[in-house]
């Protein structure tokens, strides 16, 4: 269990380190990412292709059950940022400019600004109360 936890650790670390150096060569970074996709669904292919039961049919099913159970299904598919942008009306990252994603950045922090304000409040209520 211990060295699960020092592995997932490393892994943590390691893919932060790796994030931060492709962040700045975006099509490098699509690139491997596409390939270790690929290379990921191809193995999982395989090993469905071993399984006797697992016809087209029959994989449709169990992911579309699996998807669906978890969650995962409109969001894998659609993705929740891009449904939420849509319904926002906001443009895509890729098309932000920098002031952009600075202006809504300085707002998020001005939110959750507020948001602990409120929430040291309603403890001193809470306190008062009690």
């Amino acid at each position: 269990m211990i060295m699960i936890k020092k592995l997932l650790k490393f892994f943590d670390k390691t893919e932060d380190k790796v994030r931060e150096i492709l962040s700045r060569y975006v099509i490098l970074y699509a690139f491997i990412g596409g390939v270790a996709i690929v290379l990921f669904w191809r193995g999982v292919w395989k090993i469905a292709d071993g399984l006797f039961f697992m016809t087209g049919v029959m994989s449709v099913i169990i992911s579309s059950a699996i998807l669906l159970l978890t969650g995962l299904f409109v969001s894998f598919f659609i993705g929740d940022r891009i449904i939420l942008s849509g319904l926002k009306k906001e443009k895509k990252l890729a098309e932000k400019t920098e002031e952009e994603i600075k202006s809504e950045l300085e707002r998020s922090i001005r939110i959750i600004d507020k948001l602990e304000k409120i929430e040291k409040d309603l403890e001193e209520v809470k306190n008062k109360i009690k």
